[in-house]
Protein backbone atom coordinates (compact mmCIF):
# COMPACT_ATOMS: atom_id res chain seq x y z
CA UNK A 1 0.00 0.00 0.00
CA UNK A 2 1.47 3.49 -1.02
CA UNK A 3 -2.00 5.48 -0.26
CA UNK A 4 -2.69 9.21 0.41
CA UNK A 5 -5.18 11.42 0.98
CA UNK A 6 -6.34 14.89 1.30
CA UNK A 7 -8.58 16.32 3.68
CA UNK A 8 -9.66 19.87 2.65
CA UNK A 9 -12.55 21.58 4.37
CA UNK A 10 -15.25 24.30 2.94
CA UNK A 11 -13.76 26.73 5.72
CA UNK A 12 -11.04 27.59 8.30
CA UNK A 13 -12.36 25.62 11.66
CA UNK A 14 -14.19 23.06 9.60
CA UNK A 15 -12.49 20.15 11.42
CA UNK A 16 -9.78 19.12 9.16
CA UNK A 17 -7.28 18.81 11.71
CA UNK A 18 -9.67 16.69 13.95
CA UNK A 19 -10.55 14.57 11.24
CA UNK A 20 -7.24 14.19 9.89
CA UNK A 21 -6.00 12.79 13.15
CA UNK A 22 -8.92 10.54 13.46
CA UNK A 23 -7.87 9.05 9.95
CA UNK A 24 -4.48 8.47 11.18
CA UNK A 25 -5.39 6.54 14.17
CA UNK A 26 -7.95 4.51 12.58
CA UNK A 27 -5.53 3.45 10.43
CA UNK A 28 -2.61 3.24 12.59
CA UNK A 29 -5.12 0.65 14.79
CA UNK A 30 -5.67 -1.28 11.19
CA UNK A 31 -1.84 -2.36 11.42
CA UNK A 32 -0.79 0.53 9.01
CA UNK A 33 2.18 2.62 8.92
CA UNK A 34 0.76 6.38 8.40
CA UNK A 35 2.24 9.85 8.90
CA UNK A 36 0.57 13.16 8.69
CA UNK A 37 1.25 16.13 6.50
CA UNK A 38 0.53 19.74 5.94
CA UNK A 39 2.36 21.74 3.71
CA UNK A 40 1.68 25.01 5.19
CA UNK A 41 0.41 25.66 8.63
CA UNK A 42 -0.35 29.49 10.07
CA UNK A 43 -0.23 28.84 13.35
CA UNK A 44 1.18 30.45 16.48
CA UNK A 45 1.01 27.33 18.62
CA UNK A 46 4.12 25.15 17.76
CA UNK A 47 6.56 22.29 18.58
CA UNK A 48 10.24 21.29 18.24
CA UNK A 49 10.74 17.90 17.40
CA UNK A 50 13.88 15.70 18.46
CA UNK A 51 16.32 16.78 15.76
CA UNK A 52 15.76 20.52 16.66
CA UNK A 53 12.93 21.69 14.32
CA UNK A 54 9.88 24.00 14.79
CA UNK A 55 6.62 22.69 13.63
CA UNK A 56 2.86 23.37 13.65
CA UNK A 57 1.54 21.74 17.06
CA UNK A 58 -1.69 19.80 14.92
CA UNK A 59 1.15 18.17 13.23
CA UNK A 60 3.20 17.48 16.36
CA UNK A 61 -0.34 15.83 17.53
CA UNK A 62 -1.26 14.13 14.71
CA UNK A 63 1.95 12.27 14.80
CA UNK A 64 1.19 11.02 18.04
CA UNK A 65 -2.34 10.03 16.56
CA UNK A 66 -0.12 7.74 14.34
CA UNK A 67 2.36 6.52 17.16
CA UNK A 68 5.27 7.78 15.69
CA UNK A 69 7.79 11.01 15.93
CA UNK A 70 7.13 14.58 14.67
CA UNK A 71 9.35 15.52 11.91
CA UNK A 72 9.83 18.47 9.61
CA UNK A 73 8.80 17.03 6.59
CA UNK A 74 5.18 15.93 8.13
CA UNK A 75 4.69 20.40 8.19
CA UNK A 76 7.25 21.83 5.93
CA UNK A 77 6.05 25.67 6.03
CA UNK A 78 5.27 26.89 9.04
CA UNK A 79 3.64 30.53 9.19
CA UNK A 80 4.01 32.69 12.63
CA UNK A 81 1.80 35.72 12.26
CA UNK A 82 4.13 38.58 13.61
CA UNK A 83 1.49 41.21 13.09
CA UNK A 84 -1.26 41.88 10.65
CA UNK A 85 0.59 42.21 7.63
CA UNK A 86 3.31 39.93 8.13
CA UNK A 87 4.62 36.67 9.04
CA UNK A 88 8.04 34.71 10.03
CA UNK A 89 8.73 31.81 7.34
CA UNK A 90 10.22 28.62 9.01
CA UNK A 91 10.87 26.34 6.31
CA UNK A 92 12.16 22.76 7.46
CA UNK A 93 12.16 23.72 10.89
CA UNK A 94 13.89 26.29 10.49
CA UNK A 95 13.09 30.42 10.49
CA UNK A 96 14.47 31.99 7.17
CA UNK A 97 13.12 35.83 7.72
CA UNK A 98 10.05 37.81 8.19
CA UNK A 99 7.86 38.22 4.84
CA UNK A 100 4.80 40.45 4.38
CA UNK A 101 1.35 38.23 3.15
CA UNK A 102 1.84 40.51 -0.34
CA UNK A 103 5.49 39.73 -0.81
CA UNK A 104 4.89 35.70 0.15
CA UNK A 105 1.64 34.86 -1.93
CA UNK A 106 3.19 37.67 -4.57
CA UNK A 107 6.14 34.86 -5.54
CA UNK A 108 7.96 32.87 -2.29
CA UNK A 109 4.94 30.63 -1.95
CA UNK A 110 4.83 28.82 -5.31
CA UNK A 111 8.51 28.58 -5.59
CA UNK A 112 8.25 26.55 -2.33
CA UNK A 113 5.98 23.93 -4.46
CA UNK A 114 8.60 21.62 -5.36
CA UNK A 115 9.52 21.53 -1.70
CA UNK A 116 6.69 20.51 -0.19
CA UNK A 117 6.49 17.55 -2.82
CA UNK A 118 9.54 16.50 -2.15
CA UNK A 119 8.98 16.18 1.38
CA UNK A 120 5.50 14.52 0.41
CA UNK A 121 7.35 11.92 -1.96
CA UNK A 122 9.89 11.32 0.90
CA UNK A 123 7.51 10.98 3.51
CA UNK A 124 5.08 8.21 1.18
CA UNK A 125 8.26 6.43 0.63
CA UNK A 126 8.60 5.71 4.18
CA UNK A 127 4.99 5.15 4.80
CA UNK A 128 2.23 3.00 3.91
CA UNK A 129 -0.40 5.99 4.10
CA UNK A 130 0.21 9.77 4.46
CA UNK A 131 -2.69 11.58 5.54
CA UNK A 132 -2.64 15.47 4.45
CA UNK A 133 -4.20 18.37 5.59
CA UNK A 134 -5.34 21.54 3.61
CA UNK A 135 -5.69 25.23 4.83
CA UNK A 136 -8.87 26.96 5.07
CA UNK A 137 -10.50 26.16 1.79
CA UNK A 138 -10.10 24.66 -1.61
CA UNK A 139 -11.75 26.94 -2.97
CA UNK A 140 -10.12 30.82 -2.21
CA UNK A 141 -10.10 31.61 -5.73
CA UNK A 142 -8.00 34.34 -5.69
CA UNK A 143 -4.80 32.42 -3.91
CA UNK A 144 -5.17 29.37 -6.21
CA UNK A 145 -2.54 30.18 -8.58
CA UNK A 146 0.31 29.92 -5.79
CA UNK A 147 -1.56 27.52 -3.81
CA UNK A 148 1.17 24.47 -1.87
CA UNK A 149 -1.35 23.19 0.40
CA UNK A 150 -4.83 22.51 -1.20
CA UNK A 151 -5.36 21.80 -4.65
CA UNK A 152 -1.42 22.25 -5.54
CA UNK A 153 -0.64 19.93 -3.38
CA UNK A 154 -3.22 17.82 -4.35
CA UNK A 155 -2.47 17.82 -8.34
CA UNK A 156 1.41 17.71 -7.63
CA UNK A 157 1.00 14.73 -5.81
CA UNK A 158 -2.09 13.16 -7.53
CA UNK A 159 -4.01 12.83 -4.10
CA UNK A 160 -7.65 12.45 -3.19
CA UNK A 161 -9.26 15.12 -1.63
CA UNK A 162 -12.17 14.79 1.11
CA UNK A 163 -14.02 18.12 1.67
CA UNK A 164 -15.33 18.53 5.37
CA UNK A 165 -18.16 20.89 6.28
CA UNK A 166 -19.03 22.12 9.56
CA UNK A 167 -22.77 21.80 9.45
CA UNK A 168 -23.06 22.88 13.20
CA UNK A 169 -22.58 26.76 11.29
CA UNK A 170 -25.16 25.85 9.10
CA UNK A 171 -25.45 26.21 5.33
CA UNK A 172 -23.03 23.08 4.47
CA UNK A 173 -24.51 21.67 1.33
CA UNK A 174 -24.52 24.66 -0.66
CA UNK A 175 -20.57 25.05 1.04
CA UNK A 176 -20.22 21.65 -0.35
CA UNK A 177 -21.34 22.63 -3.64
CA UNK A 178 -19.89 25.87 -3.84
CA UNK A 179 -16.66 24.68 -2.98
CA UNK A 180 -16.78 21.86 -5.53
CA UNK A 181 -18.64 24.55 -8.10
CA UNK A 182 -15.13 26.86 -7.90
CA UNK A 183 -12.81 24.34 -8.45
CA UNK A 184 -10.86 23.74 -12.18
CA UNK A 185 -12.19 20.88 -14.43
CA UNK A 186 -8.55 19.15 -13.44
CA UNK A 187 -9.16 20.31 -9.67
CA UNK A 188 -12.66 18.76 -9.69
CA UNK A 189 -11.06 15.51 -11.24
CA UNK A 190 -9.50 14.82 -7.34
CA UNK A 191 -12.17 16.39 -5.42
CA UNK A 192 -13.63 11.93 -4.26
CA UNK A 193 -16.64 13.42 -1.71
CA UNK A 194 -17.84 14.85 1.54
CA UNK A 195 -17.43 14.34 4.86
CA UNK A 196 -20.45 16.40 7.00
CA UNK A 197 -18.45 17.01 10.65
CA UNK A 198 -20.26 18.53 13.85
CA UNK A 199 -24.20 17.27 13.26
CA UNK A 200 -26.58 17.52 15.86
CA UNK A 201 -29.97 15.02 15.74
CA UNK A 202 -31.28 12.17 13.75
CA UNK A 203 -28.92 11.74 10.80
CA UNK A 204 -32.15 9.86 9.07
CA UNK A 205 -33.26 13.42 8.46
CA UNK A 206 -29.83 13.90 7.02
CA UNK A 207 -29.97 11.59 4.64
CA UNK A 208 -32.33 13.10 1.84
CA UNK A 209 -30.28 15.88 1.60
CA UNK A 210 -27.03 13.50 1.06
CA UNK A 211 -28.51 11.57 -1.78
CA UNK A 212 -29.58 15.18 -3.31
CA UNK A 213 -26.14 16.59 -3.06
CA UNK A 214 -24.77 13.20 -4.76
CA UNK A 215 -27.47 14.10 -7.46
CA UNK A 216 -25.90 17.31 -8.01
CA UNK A 217 -22.03 16.60 -7.75
CA UNK A 218 -21.73 12.80 -8.32
CA UNK A 219 -19.79 12.54 -5.45
CA UNK A 220 -21.13 10.74 -1.93
CA UNK A 221 -20.85 11.57 1.35
CA UNK A 222 -18.13 9.56 3.34
CA UNK A 223 -19.66 10.06 6.87
CA UNK A 224 -21.39 12.13 8.93
CA UNK A 225 -19.43 12.72 12.29
CA UNK A 226 -21.87 13.77 15.49
CA UNK A 227 -21.13 16.78 17.82
CA UNK A 228 -19.11 15.93 20.27
CA UNK A 229 -18.21 17.72 23.55
CA UNK A 230 -14.55 18.68 23.66
CA UNK A 231 -13.16 16.55 20.73
CA UNK A 232 -10.37 18.37 19.59
CA UNK A 233 -6.16 18.69 19.14
CA UNK A 234 -4.41 21.17 20.00
CA UNK A 235 -5.27 24.42 18.24
CA UNK A 236 -3.79 26.04 15.55
CA UNK A 237 -4.80 29.69 17.18
CA UNK A 238 -7.42 31.51 18.79
CA UNK A 239 -8.71 31.44 22.48
CA UNK A 240 -10.05 27.70 22.33
CA UNK A 241 -7.95 24.95 24.65
CA UNK A 242 -9.58 21.61 22.96
CA UNK A 243 -7.55 19.07 25.43
CA UNK A 244 -8.85 21.38 28.50
CA UNK A 245 -12.27 21.73 27.38
CA UNK A 246 -12.56 17.90 26.81
CA UNK A 247 -11.56 17.38 30.07
CA UNK A 248 -13.74 19.86 31.48
CA UNK A 249 -17.06 18.47 30.41
CA UNK A 250 -16.00 14.80 30.69
CA UNK A 251 -14.67 14.03 34.06
CA UNK A 252 -16.52 14.06 36.68
CA UNK A 253 -14.16 13.49 39.52
CA UNK A 254 -15.01 16.26 42.04
CA UNK A 255 -11.32 18.53 43.73
CA UNK A 256 -9.66 16.22 46.45
CA UNK A 257 -8.93 18.93 48.18
CA UNK A 258 -12.00 21.27 49.75
CA UNK A 259 -11.22 24.47 47.76
CA UNK A 260 -10.53 25.15 43.72
CA UNK A 261 -7.53 26.39 42.25
CA UNK A 262 -8.57 29.28 39.79
CA UNK A 263 -5.99 30.21 37.19
CA UNK A 264 -6.40 33.40 34.82
CA UNK A 265 -3.97 33.36 31.57
CA UNK A 266 -3.60 37.11 30.54
CA UNK A 267 -4.90 36.96 26.65
CA UNK A 268 -1.85 38.97 25.74
CA UNK A 269 -1.16 39.98 22.27
CA UNK A 270 -0.01 37.43 19.65
CA UNK A 271 -0.15 34.80 21.89
CA UNK A 272 1.73 31.64 21.58
CA UNK A 273 1.52 27.70 22.58
CA UNK A 274 -1.38 28.82 25.30
CA UNK A 275 -1.38 24.56 24.90
CA UNK A 276 0.81 24.82 28.25
CA UNK A 277 -2.16 25.47 30.31
CA UNK A 278 -4.27 21.98 28.98
CA UNK A 279 -2.23 19.99 31.75
CA UNK A 280 -3.30 22.59 33.99
CA UNK A 281 -6.66 22.61 33.13
CA UNK A 282 -6.30 18.43 33.50
CA UNK A 283 -6.78 18.24 36.79
CA UNK A 284 -9.83 18.14 38.64
CA UNK A 285 -10.06 21.09 41.41
CA UNK A 286 -8.39 23.29 38.69
CA UNK A 287 -10.50 25.88 36.57
CA UNK A 288 -8.40 27.97 33.99
CA UNK A 289 -9.62 30.79 31.90
CA UNK A 290 -8.38 33.46 29.56
CA UNK A 291 -8.13 37.41 31.25
CA UNK A 292 -7.90 40.91 29.39
CA UNK A 293 -8.74 43.22 32.73
CA UNK A 294 -7.08 44.04 35.68
CA UNK A 295 -9.94 43.17 38.03
CA UNK A 296 -10.34 39.62 36.59
CA UNK A 297 -6.85 38.93 38.35
CA UNK A 298 -7.96 39.89 41.81
CA UNK A 299 -9.39 36.17 42.79
CA UNK A 300 -6.91 34.02 40.84
CA UNK A 301 -4.89 31.91 42.74
CA UNK A 302 -2.18 31.96 40.08
CA UNK A 303 -1.94 34.53 37.25
CA UNK A 304 -0.10 32.88 34.01
CA UNK A 305 1.75 35.41 31.82
CA UNK A 306 1.81 32.96 28.25
CA UNK A 307 4.44 32.78 25.17
CA UNK A 308 3.73 35.35 22.62
CA UNK A 309 5.02 35.91 18.92
CA UNK A 310 5.60 40.11 20.34
CA UNK A 311 7.09 40.47 23.52
CA UNK A 312 7.36 44.18 23.29
CA UNK A 313 4.35 44.22 21.85
CA UNK A 314 2.47 42.38 24.85
CA UNK A 315 4.14 44.52 27.24
CA UNK A 316 3.08 47.63 26.42
CA UNK A 317 -0.85 46.09 26.22
CA UNK A 318 0.11 44.70 29.87
CA UNK A 319 0.56 48.50 30.84
CA UNK A 320 -2.15 50.44 28.57
CA UNK A 321 -4.62 47.89 30.11
CA UNK A 322 -3.42 48.45 33.83
CA UNK A 323 -2.45 44.31 33.85
CA UNK A 324 0.97 44.90 34.28
CA UNK A 325 0.48 47.10 37.58
CA UNK A 326 -2.03 44.33 38.69
CA UNK A 327 0.97 42.08 37.95
CA UNK A 328 3.44 44.21 40.50
CA UNK A 329 0.98 44.08 43.02
CA UNK A 330 0.83 40.52 42.94
CA UNK A 331 4.33 40.28 43.18
CA UNK A 332 4.63 42.36 46.13
CA UNK A 333 1.68 40.50 47.78
CA UNK A 334 3.78 37.39 47.51
CA UNK A 335 0.75 35.98 45.25
CA UNK A 336 1.76 33.64 42.74
CA UNK A 337 2.87 34.54 39.12
CA UNK A 338 4.14 32.66 36.11
CA UNK A 339 5.84 33.65 33.34
CA UNK A 340 6.66 31.50 30.16
CA UNK A 341 8.85 32.15 27.38
CA UNK A 342 8.01 35.64 26.25
CA UNK A 343 5.82 36.12 29.49
CA UNK A 344 9.14 35.15 31.46
CA UNK A 345 11.02 37.71 29.20
CA UNK A 346 8.33 40.37 30.36
CA UNK A 347 8.65 39.81 33.83
CA UNK A 348 12.54 40.65 33.44
CA UNK A 349 13.85 43.86 34.30
CA UNK A 350 15.40 45.08 30.55
CA UNK A 351 14.44 43.79 27.17
CA UNK A 352 16.85 44.68 24.09
CA UNK A 353 15.45 43.97 21.30
CA UNK A 354 16.48 44.58 17.69
CA UNK A 355 14.97 41.44 16.01
CA UNK A 356 11.66 41.11 16.43
CA UNK A 357 10.50 44.58 17.08
CA UNK A 358 13.34 45.98 16.28
CA UNK A 359 11.94 48.74 19.40
CA UNK A 360 15.59 48.89 20.81
CA UNK A 361 15.93 48.84 24.61
CA UNK A 362 12.82 48.35 26.59
CA UNK A 363 12.19 48.26 30.49
CA UNK A 364 10.31 45.15 31.38
CA UNK A 365 8.25 44.71 34.68
CA UNK A 366 10.97 44.06 36.68
CA UNK A 367 9.48 41.34 39.03
CA UNK A 368 12.70 38.82 38.17
CA UNK A 369 16.53 39.55 38.05
CA UNK A 370 16.78 39.05 34.45
CA UNK A 371 18.17 40.69 31.08
CA UNK A 372 16.82 39.77 27.65
CA UNK A 373 18.39 40.01 24.70
CA UNK A 374 16.85 38.96 21.04
CA UNK A 375 19.10 36.73 19.17
CA UNK A 376 18.77 36.51 15.16
CA UNK A 377 19.38 32.86 15.99
CA UNK A 378 16.14 31.03 17.13
CA UNK A 379 16.55 29.18 20.33
CA UNK A 380 14.71 25.49 19.12
CA UNK A 381 15.55 22.80 22.21
CA UNK A 382 13.93 19.90 24.38
CA UNK A 383 16.05 20.17 27.43
CA UNK A 384 15.25 17.63 30.32
CA UNK A 385 16.22 18.32 34.15
CA UNK A 386 14.45 18.53 37.39
CA UNK A 387 12.76 21.32 39.82
CA UNK A 388 11.15 20.87 42.83
CA UNK A 389 12.28 17.56 43.44
CA UNK A 390 10.62 16.01 40.03
CA UNK A 391 12.01 15.41 36.69
CA UNK A 392 10.71 17.62 34.29
CA UNK A 393 10.80 17.99 30.69
CA UNK A 394 9.87 20.72 27.57
CA UNK A 395 10.92 22.44 24.67
CA UNK A 396 11.78 25.74 24.13
CA UNK A 397 10.67 28.38 21.10
CA UNK A 398 12.36 31.66 21.68
CA UNK A 399 15.07 34.39 19.75
CA UNK A 400 15.17 36.10 23.19
CA UNK A 401 18.38 34.90 25.41
CA UNK A 402 18.04 35.51 28.96
CA UNK A 403 20.75 36.73 31.83
CA UNK A 404 19.50 35.43 35.31
CA UNK A 405 21.52 37.45 37.82
CA UNK A 406 19.62 36.47 40.96
CA UNK A 407 16.70 34.49 42.45
CA UNK A 408 16.58 30.96 42.63
CA UNK A 409 16.74 28.63 39.95
CA UNK A 410 13.87 27.48 38.26
CA UNK A 411 14.45 25.71 35.30
CA UNK A 412 16.31 27.56 32.75
CA UNK A 413 15.22 30.59 34.71
CA UNK A 414 14.31 31.75 38.34
CA UNK A 415 11.66 32.46 40.84
CA UNK A 416 11.61 35.31 43.46
CA UNK A 417 9.11 34.37 46.18
CA UNK A 418 5.78 33.54 44.29
CA UNK A 419 6.98 35.13 41.08
CA UNK A 420 8.24 32.22 38.91
CA UNK A 421 9.81 32.63 34.88
CA UNK A 422 10.71 30.11 31.93
CA UNK A 423 11.27 29.78 29.07
CA UNK A 424 10.09 26.22 28.94
CA UNK A 425 7.32 25.31 26.80
CA UNK A 426 4.81 22.24 28.05
CA UNK A 427 6.44 21.39 31.19
CA UNK A 428 3.60 21.19 32.84
CA UNK A 429 3.20 17.90 31.02
CA UNK A 430 5.21 16.46 33.46
CA UNK A 431 2.78 14.94 36.16
CA UNK A 432 4.89 14.91 39.00
CA UNK A 433 6.81 18.17 38.56
CA UNK A 434 2.54 20.19 37.95
CA UNK A 435 1.51 18.33 40.89
CA UNK A 436 4.75 20.10 42.81
CA UNK A 437 3.96 23.38 41.35
CA UNK A 438 0.44 23.45 42.08
CA UNK A 439 1.03 22.02 45.48
CA UNK A 440 3.28 25.56 46.18
CA UNK A 441 0.86 27.57 44.42
CA UNK A 442 -2.00 26.35 46.73
CA UNK A 443 -0.09 27.19 49.93
CA UNK A 444 1.23 30.48 48.93
CA UNK A 445 -2.54 31.28 47.83
CA UNK A 446 -3.70 29.80 50.95
CA UNK A 447 -6.23 26.92 49.25
CA UNK A 448 -6.95 24.05 50.61
CA UNK A 449 -6.29 22.57 47.08
CA UNK A 450 -4.69 18.97 46.84
CA UNK A 451 -3.86 17.80 43.56
CA UNK A 452 -5.03 14.37 42.21
CA UNK A 453 -2.00 11.97 42.58
CA UNK A 454 -3.02 9.57 39.27
CA UNK A 455 -3.69 12.12 36.85
CA UNK A 456 -1.68 11.51 33.78
CA UNK A 457 -1.65 14.06 30.75
CA UNK A 458 0.00 11.56 28.69
CA UNK A 459 -3.11 9.25 28.91
CA UNK A 460 -5.57 11.97 28.77
CA UNK A 461 -4.17 12.64 25.03
CA UNK A 462 -4.06 9.55 24.29
CA UNK A 463 -7.69 9.03 25.27
CA UNK A 464 -8.47 12.30 23.20
CA UNK A 465 -7.03 10.35 19.96
CA UNK A 466 -8.85 6.93 20.88
CA UNK A 467 -12.01 9.19 21.08
CA UNK A 468 -11.01 10.66 17.15
CA UNK A 469 -10.25 6.99 15.89
CA UNK A 470 -13.38 5.97 17.20
CA UNK A 471 -15.37 9.03 15.34
CA UNK A 472 -13.95 7.34 12.13
CA UNK A 473 -14.32 4.11 12.93
CA UNK A 474 -18.01 4.22 14.00
CA UNK A 475 -19.35 7.08 11.92
CA UNK A 476 -17.55 7.30 8.80
CA UNK A 477 -18.05 4.92 6.10
CA UNK A 478 -14.31 3.42 6.77
CA UNK A 479 -14.64 0.71 3.56
CA UNK A 480 -15.11 3.58 0.77
CA UNK A 481 -12.49 5.51 3.20
CA UNK A 482 -9.32 2.78 2.76
CA UNK A 483 -9.98 2.74 -1.27
CA UNK A 484 -10.23 6.36 -1.51
CA UNK A 485 -7.06 5.89 -0.03
CA UNK A 486 -5.35 3.04 -1.43
CA UNK A 487 -6.43 3.96 -4.75
CA UNK A 488 -7.47 7.41 -5.26
CA UNK A 489 -10.11 9.49 -6.69
CA UNK A 490 -12.63 7.92 -8.85
CA UNK A 491 -12.70 8.16 -12.36
CA UNK A 492 -15.02 9.90 -14.49
CA UNK A 493 -16.03 12.34 -11.66
CA UNK A 494 -18.83 14.79 -13.58
CA UNK A 495 -17.20 18.71 -13.86
CA UNK A 496 -19.78 21.10 -12.00
CA UNK A 497 -19.87 24.37 -13.40
CA UNK A 498 -19.06 27.03 -14.02
CA UNK A 499 -15.62 26.27 -12.15
CA UNK A 500 -12.63 28.18 -11.58
CA UNK A 501 -12.67 32.00 -13.23
CA UNK A 502 -10.06 32.57 -15.31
Amino acid sequence: MNGGLLVAGTTSDAGKSVVTAGICRWLVRQGVKVAPFKAQNMSLNSFVTREGAEIGRAQAMQAQACRIEPTALMNPVLLKPGGEQSSQVVLLGKPVGEMSARGYHGGRRQRLLGTVLDCLAELRGQYDAVICEGAGSPAEINLRRTDIVNMGIARGARLPVLVVGDIDRGGVFASFFGTLALLSPEDQELVAGFLVNKFRGDVSLLEPGLDMLKDLTGRPAYGVLPFRHGLGIDEEDGLRVSLRGAVRESAVAPPLGADVLRVAVCAIPLMSNFTDVDALAAEPGVVVRFVDRPEELADADLVIVPGTRGTVRALRWLRERGLADALARRAAEHRPVLGICGGFQILGEHIEDDVESRAGAVPGLGLLPVRVRFAREKTLTRPTGRALGEPVGGYEIHHGVAEVTGGEAFLDGCRVGQTWGTHWHGSLESDGFRRAFLREVAAAAGRRFVPAPDTSFAALREEQLDRLGDLIEQHADTDALWRLIESGAPQGLPFIPPGAPA
